[in-house]
């Protein structure tokens, strides 16, 4: 098993970014500009690796090599994006890793690109990348391939084979990993762990609180220690956890409703299953279904949040229960752009920049929620 932690810091030490490589402050895969780029580098990777992983570094410093750390970024539905805009997708693997020093709520990511032996390319277009386009890596560079007769090749397998191999887990790296997830857990969120098939460990903890005869966990934090990656993490959402001798399962509630009439929906679940050979595979099912409301009541409270929102790009002071509205805003416009209201993620989307501003961030959290479930929703 490879310590996930261990792997970006060989890359990072290894050298500048080059053909198997490449390092990203954050990815935008909210913006057509944003999601291109991404494809334009794991197509450039993906081609340039015929016999060896290659790998994206998200949330380092370019000129510093700095770890900043990103947002915990939900993986599950990414390689539908690498399959609806390539031709010869490779298989990736989306990872956040929690590095020690960086806040509790912030990871590194690590994207893997798993070799092929194919050329990839773009079988519809993107932004300013036409059908048909084909890049390569040269050095720190994603190139357009202009003759494919003369497509230069790179051997990177015996450079990156010694970098996994250093990477390896060991039993003094799972029982740090362990001691540090309790160490970080320690205030009332339960951290407990269990061994899967005598070489997996899991760590979780969370906030536990009964509802409707289930044990739910808020606030909750998954980790594959071997791994060094989070399987899971979330500020505001309900967990329900269960597991038995070879699997581990994570199904996920959202508290949707208007006004006080609130209710828990199931939006996934998550098996984990681990097998007798030291692999484990991972496999997710959407449950959501979403709730339909009154039309009339969710145009008056469209409006209302158009209005908040236009006071916010104006700079217009809130009275405080415009204030209180405010912190609903992101779930009425998530509710509204499940009930077909078409502007209301886009009106959500430009409401970011504004809440991340604010002194009071719950709203701003709770936007981040709203878009990822937005997220899942669209890409199943």
């Amino acid at each position: 098993m490879i310590n996930k932690r261990l792997l970006i810091k060989n890359l990072l030490a290894y050298n500048d970014e080059n053909s198997f490589y490449d390092k990203k402050a954050k990815l935008s895969l909210d913006s057509k500009e944003g999601k291109a780029k991404f494809l334009k580098h794991v197509c450039a990777l993906s081609n340039s690796n015929a016999e060896n992983n290659s790998y994206i570094v998200i949330g380092v410093e370019d000129e510093t090599n700095k770890i900043i750390g990103v947002d915990f970024f939900d993986d599950s539905k990414i390689q539908n994006l690498i399959n609806a805009y390539f031709i010869n997708p490779p298989r990736i693997q989306y990872e956040n890793v929690p590095f020690p020093k960086l806040p509790r709520y912030k990871v590194v990511g690590l994207v893997t690109i798993n070799p092929i032996n194919k050329l990839t390319s773009f079988k519809k277009g993107i932004w300013k990348y036409p059908k048909n386009s084909t890049f390569y890596r040269q050095g720190s560079n994603s190139l357009l391939i202009t003759s494919k007769e003369t497509f230069p090749k790179n051997n990177n397998k015996e450079i990156v084979e010694a970098l996994e191999k250093n990477a390896g887990n060991n039993i003094e790296l799972t029982l740090n990993g362990v001691f540090d997830f309790f160490k970080e857990h320690q205030n009332n969120l339960n951290a407990t762990y269990k061994v899967f098939k005598d070489q997996f460990v899991v760590c979780w903890a969370g906030v536990e609180k009964r509802v409707n005869g289930k044990t739910l966990y808020s606030r909750v934090d998954i980790e594959l220690v071997n791994e060094q990656i989070r399987l899971f993490y979330s500020a505001l959402d309900e967990v329900e956890i269960d597991y038995n001798s070879q699997s581990f399962i994570i199904t996920e509630y959202i508290e949707l409703g208007i006004d006080q009439n609130h209710t828990y929906y199931p939006l996934e679940k998550t098996i984990i299953n681990f097998k007798d050979n030291g692999v484990y595979d991972i496999v997710t099912e959407l449950l959501f279904t979403p709730p339909k409301y009154d039309y009339i009541v969710l145009q008056h409270l469209y409006n209302s949040n158009n209005a908040l929102l236009e006071k916010l790009q104006k700079n217009i002071p809130l009275t405080k229960r415009e204030k209180a509205d405010l912190k609903q805003l992101p779930l009425t416009y998530m509710i509204c752009s499940l009930n077909d209201f078409t502007e209301a993620k886009s009106k959500l989307e430009s409401a970011k920049s504004l809440l991340k501003d604010l002194e009071d961030k719950s709203a701003y959290i709770s936007l981040k929620e709203a878009l990822r479930v937005l997220r899942k929703v669209k890409y199943s």
